[in-house]
């Protein structure tokens, strides 16, 4: 199996699965949080309910008294006027189910949107190490396709499952006031509908279960195969990849098999109990007419009455499984919604207030960070920069220097030690205020869908077409900008796949500018271009790098050769700390990874032998 597989067969978990009860009262005091605004229209919804019932349940009754009264002794008039009643009976059941409809639908699409705008506003507070722990999938399965269920749960009128119990006790009632003998001819074989309804409801839930499950595996292998579907064509996988789809395929498919065995034969037998009472009617209510007990009204009134009765019977089944799964689903929503974010703002009383004005003075003092345990990426580091001073961190892949970024804009908080911007602790900053200090530009450039001037300005309305161009000039991305088709209008595909790396690294730069931040994050930002492109970077990050403090992390040294300074990090320590000649000059780490480099620029094929030796010399 491919790890895609293996993924696919470990991303659903027992909170994927798990279903509860039909009925969840603290869940539905939750949802009804965001019913209360539209709380009118609800109670318009509920009142249409009652209502309905009342027309459907007087129809039989009209039939009962036209065919006794009127029709038995030749009265036309009365026949008309029974006729009208019947009418408006059948007008009124149409007018409230519509209203009653409506309205519901009205409340269910206001409600679950403003649950999507919390559900979303609340990721956002979420902390980086989240959205480690949990795959995208899945979050965006409970903004979608578990709100989505919620909405089923309005729409298949589950909420009306206690007025069609009410409504089922109104027609034994009415039957029992009618012609009790009949009535229980009628009803019995009630007991038996009733364990077929129990014995196929649980079925249905075990099947509902398999199936959740199964449709969690089918998605995380599809978002895992199309991600990676570059990698599955250039390693000629294709055959490989459709036959593991076809089997989560068939594992689906298999699972609302046995759903829709189970439903079709629900209905099947509540078809066929109902067609029993029917015969056993006709039969009993035969005899009694004939027998001079019973009036033909009275019989056509149980048949209408029995077949009003056995619908909802039917739709029990299904309505509770998705009452069931509504439940499910609310439950993972507000699991999501309680989780309180481990990186917030600090509480508002005797927390220090950031100087103003702001300087760009940073410190890290004896900060010891790991991501999991014991496993420390960090250990005591301590440095500092000043105010408008720009630093270089160099190092192999590991030593931890994305990490130091990452605590400086506190996406991440330390275990040990402390993290100062302008001399206060990072988390005693308000976390909106301190970001705005801080831009960041790093390799993976991620742009957004939308035109190019909405990238760079990211929306913010405080932003001008201006200041947008003004930006994109300085830091030479003006010239490619002008000559899209549109311009600064200009679409762009899902993460710019239109546009080439440099391009899309030129647009972070005017975008950094534009956000004018006091602090500079430059995380590998020129790895991944051509020479030329390179040379229109360099120029483009010297002006945007004027007048700030800077934090530059790179892998090629020719870049960061006039850093004010270079500290040089390996396996989570500082080594080493100087300019660029000082560390050349004393011989260490440094200057070996600098000759490493220089090796690799005069003599490629060289350096490949000499890269496996390249741990082993930053030893």
């Amino acid at each position: 199996m491919s790890t895609a597989a293996s993924r696919a067969t470990a991303v659903a978990p027992a909170a994927e699965a798990t279903l509860g009860n039909a009925y969840d009262a603290r869940l539905i005091r939750r949802l009804w949080t965001y019913i209360r605004p539209y709380r009118r229209d609800f109670w318009v919804a509920a009142w249409c309910l009652p209502a309905t019932s009342l027309f459907v349940l007087a129809q039989p009754y009209v039939l009962k008294l036209t065919i006794d009264r009127y029709i038995a002794h030749l009265d036309a008039h009365g026949v008309a006027v029974m006729g009208l009643l019947y009418a408006i009976a059948v007008a009124g059941e149409f007018t409230f189910l519509y209203l009653q409809y409506y309205f519901t639908m009205l409340v269910a699409q206001n409600s679950l949107a403003d649950l999507r705008i919390d559900i979303f506003a609340h990721v956002q507070r979420l902390e980086a190490a989240y959205f480690d722990r949990n795959p995208v999938g899945r979050l965006v399965t409970r903004m979608t396709t578990d709100i989505d269920v919620i909405n089923e749960m309005f729409a298949a009128g589950a909420l009306t499952l206690l007025m069609d119990a009410v409504t089922l006790v109104g027609i034994a009632a009415i039957m029992l006031a009618i012609d009790y003998r009949l009535a229980l001819v009628a009803l019995s074989l009630l007991p038996v509908m009733l364990v077929a309804i129990n014995f196929f409801r649980l079925k249905a839930r075990h099947s509902y279960r398999l199936i959740r499950e199964r449709i969690a595996r089918l998605n995380a292998y599809l978002q895992e195969a199309i991600s990676g579907m570059t990698v599955i064509q250039l390693f000629v996988h294709e055959h490989q990849s459709h036959r593991e789809f076809d089997r989560f395929n068939d594992q689906y498919r298999e699972a609302n098999h046995w759903s829709n065995i189970y439903e079709a034969a629900l209905f099947s037998i509540v078809e066929a109990v109902s067609s029993i009472s029917f015969a056993l009617i006709v039969w009993y209510g035969g005899h009694e007419i004939l027998g001079g007990a019973l009036a033909f009204g009275t019989l056509v009134a149980f048949i209408e009455y029995v077949q009003k009765f056995f619908i909802p019977l039917r739709d029990f089944s299904s309505k509770y499984a998705v009452m069931q799964s509504a439940m499910s689903a609310a439950e993972r929503v507000f699991e999501l919604l309680d989780k309180a974010p481990a990186i917030a703002d600090p509480p508002p009383v005797g927390t220090a207030t950031p100087p103003l004005p702001h300087r760009g003075q940073i410190e890290f003092e004896h900060v010891w960070f790991a991501y999991k345990g014991d496993d420390y990426v960090l250990c005591d580091v301590s440095f500092r920069v000043e105010p408008g001073e720009k630093i270089a961190i160099v190092g192999a892949t590991g030593a931890g220097k994305t990490t130091v970024i990452k605590l400086l804009n506190r996406s991440y908080d330390v275990q040990r030690g402390r993290v100062l911007v302008d001399g206060v602790d990072v988390r005693d900053w308000d976390l909106h205020a301190l970001r705005r200090c801080i831009g960041a530009v790093s390799q993976d450039v991620f742009l957004f869908s939308g035109t190019v001037a909405d990238n760079i300005r990211l929306n913010r309305p405080e932003i001008d077409l201006a200041t947008v161009q003004r930006s994109a000039s300085v830091v030479n991305a003006h010239r490619f900008i002008e000559r899209l088709p549109r311009g600064y209008d200009e679409p762009l595909r899902e993460r710019g796949s239109n546009l080439s790396a440099g391009q899309r690294q030129l647009l972070s730069f005017a975008r950094a500018l534009a956000y004018d931040p006091l602090i500079l994050v430059l995380d590998e930002a020129t790895s991944s271009v051509d020479t030329e492109t390179e040379l229109l970077i360099q120029d483009a990050l010297e002006k945007l790098m004027r007048d700030r403090t800077a934090v530059v992390i790179a892998h090629r040294l020719s870049t960061i050769e006039h850093a004010d300074r270079i500290i040089v990090m390996h396996h989570g320590q500082i080594r080493e700390m100087g300019t660029h000649g000082q560390l050349l000059a004393r011989g260490g780490l440094y200057a070996r990874l600098h000759a490493l480099q220089t090796m690799e620029h005069d003599d490629p094929g060289r350096a490949a032998g000499g890269d496996a030796r390249a741990p082993e010399t930053a030893k």
